[in-house]
């Protein structure tokens, strides 16, 4: 059984940081590309970042300079750093792992940036 699992969230001035945190079980975590997305009420779901395989990494624009994605295989894990967070920045952050057709979500923390 496949489970993706977000933790770090919280809620976080303006300014502030969090470091958000996806634990990957039943999947051969290493081959996998790994991406936050993020949903704030209303709103269609939103890439935040990826990190592929190879350590390849990829942002949105508003969040460079300001977010980091990284990842530890040895313990099927991800993570989002998140810096000089902004109101802007509130939303459900998902984590999502992809190989091929094979396309698995968590469930989301949710991250409260107040102004």
């Amino acid at each position: 059984q496949v489970q993706l699992v977000e933790s770090g969230g919280g809620l976080v001035q303006t300014g502030g940081s969090l470091r958000l945190s996806c634990a990957a079980s039943g999947i051969r975590f290493s081959i996998y590309t790994m991406a936050w997305y993020r949903q704030a009420p209303g709103n269609e779901r939103e890439y935040v970042a990826r990190i592929t395989n190879s350590n390849r990494t990829n942002l949105v624009d508003s969040v460079k300079g300001r977010f980091t994605i990284s990842r530890d295989n040895a313990k099927n894990t991800v993570y989002l750093q998140m810096n000089n967070l902004k109101p802007e920045d509130t939303a459900v952050y998902l984590c999502n792992a992809v190989w091929f057709n094979e396309d698995y979500w968590g469930q989301g923390t949710q991250v409260t940036v107040s102004s």
